[in-house]
């Protein structure tokens, strides 16, 4: 009996914070993180760099992680394929 498997999916609430002196993710309490992006939020510059922050953090490739709300706004909803938690 075959099976569909699908990567289990992590939901983090992020707090953006855009043209920051460094490029920072720490999670501030369970589930909810602060990121300190250098890009200005313009043209999607600063949702590209936080993609790949929270790729990098989590291990998972750029393709893994996606906004699913909040893509114009300071608070997001990001998902990460396959990541434990």
């Amino acid at each position: 009996m075959s099976r569909s498997h699908t990567p289990p999916v992590t939901v983090i609430q992020v707090k953006a914070k855009p043209n920051a002196r460094h490029s920072l993710l720490e999670e501030t309490s369970p589930g909810v993180w602060m990121a300190q992006l250098k890009s200005p939020p313009v043209d999607g510059k600063a949702n590209k760099e936080l993609i790949a922050l929270v790729a990098a953090h989590f291990g998972r490739p750029k393709s893994a992680v996606s906004i699913k709300s909040g893509g114009s706004g300071r608070m997001k909803r990001v998902a990460i394929e396959g990541a434990g938690g």
